[in-house]
């Protein structure tokens, strides 16, 4: 878990970037931006709103070969090292992201480079690098008063309500890449940002496998579950898969199938589509880890709890008590209507 609210924007350099194979040039400021009381709130919001509306899905910075030959890595720790020096290392940081600025596509923009006191993440105080860009301009009018007449002029400016692009990395784990967040608004060239200029990829935690193992579990209930047995029972499986993970501190892949598989026949078939799926959810040796709660939660939003019936009905099962469904839902076969039909029993119905 992140929080912002007491993060303070210790420097801010401001440089614009063009796109290098139009022939636009780069504007580098020759000294950091001074803020002012006015200002730096409205900036803090520009920059953090998309972070705190966002699901906490981190990355860390990867390369082929080592860390160390990772351009951006190496400019951010060396930010980390010498504080003092980066608004020197955010012109470095500018040039590296024009010399990424290639696609036809990508917008011209202006370069937020700003060092981080006081972010609270996992409940650690930590400073970190924000780097942003705007790109889209908005047309706004602006008004003057020329004796007895009102004038408007057309100027156009950046939204403080949208960032089209940022990332927010934290000086922690290091030696793995640090934890960084990204945003992107403008999927124009989805590989620019994330893969060209950042070079990051999935950050391996709890969180990451919690959410993989999840989605995995989410499919293996669509592909077997649902054609093997019938959409209550496929219901049924992952209410008691996400109550697993919502109960316990630690993932045990063997508790977990004694658990949730109720028909011992698709044991083997969990097995089978575990090693033939495992390298499209990075979980093939992934037997016990950690579970995040906050993935837990993200996952129970997500998955569907509801029958859709043909006839205009829907049923939905209870995620919190899905021993209820088991209890009181029975689904059946009518002869003379030629219907499958749910049988629901209750004592009394309950009020809005």
């Amino acid at each position: 878990m992140i929080n912002l609210f007491s993060t303070h924007i210790a420097s801010l350099s401001i440089h614009r970037v063009g796109n290098k194979s139009r022939n636009e040039g780069i504007f580098l400021s020759a000294n950091p931006y001074r803020l002012d009381d006015e200002l730096t709130p409205l900036l803090k919001e520009y920059f953090f709103k998309p972070f705190r509306d966002k699901e906490e899905n981190y990355f860390q910075f990867t390369h082929d070969t080592d860390l160390e030959f990772h351009e951006l890595y190496t400019l951010v720790s060396e930010i980390f090292e010498q504080p003092d020096t980066v608004h020197e290392k955010s012109k470095a940081l500018a040039k590296y992201l024009f010399d990424q600025s290639m696609h036809p596509h990508i917008k011209s923009g202006e370069v937020y480079v700003a060092y981080l006191e006081n972010l609270q993440i996992d409940n650690e105080k930590v400073n970190g690098l924000g780097i942003f860009k705007s790109e889209i301009k908005q047309d706004f009018l602006q008004f003057s008063e020329k004796e007895n007449q009102l004038d408007a002029v057309l100027q156009q400016g950046v939204n403080l309500n949208k960032l089209d692009k940022g990332c927010l990395i934290f000086n922690v784990k290091k030696d793995e890449g640090y934890k960084i967040l990204s945003v992107d608004s403008n999927r124009y060239d989805t590989k620019y940002w994330l893969e060209n200029f950042l070079g990051v990829d999935a950050f391996e935690d709890e969180n990451f496998f919690t959410k993989k193992y999840l989605k995995f579990c989410q499919d293996f209930a669509k592909d077997v579950v649902l054609p093997a047995e019938d959409k209550q029972q496929e219901v049924m499986f992952m209410n008691r898969a996400v109550n697993h993970f919502a109960k316990n501190d630690t993932f045990e892949e063997t508790n977990f199938m004694n658990e949730v598989i109720d028909n011992p026949a698709l044991v083997p078939e969990f097995q089978h589509y575990k090693t033939e799926k495992a390298p499209k959810y990075k979980i093939e040796d992934l037997t016990t880890f950690p579970i995040a709660n906050t993935a837990v939660s993200a996952a129970r939003k997500k998955i569907k709890n509801v029958i859709n019936l043909d006839t205009n009905i829907q049923i939905k099962m209870d995620f919190i008590n899905p021993e209820s469904a088991e209890k009181f839902v029975e689904k059946g076969w009518d002869e003379e209507k030629q219907m499958y039909y749910y049988l629901v029993y209750f004592n009394k119905e309950q009020k809005s």
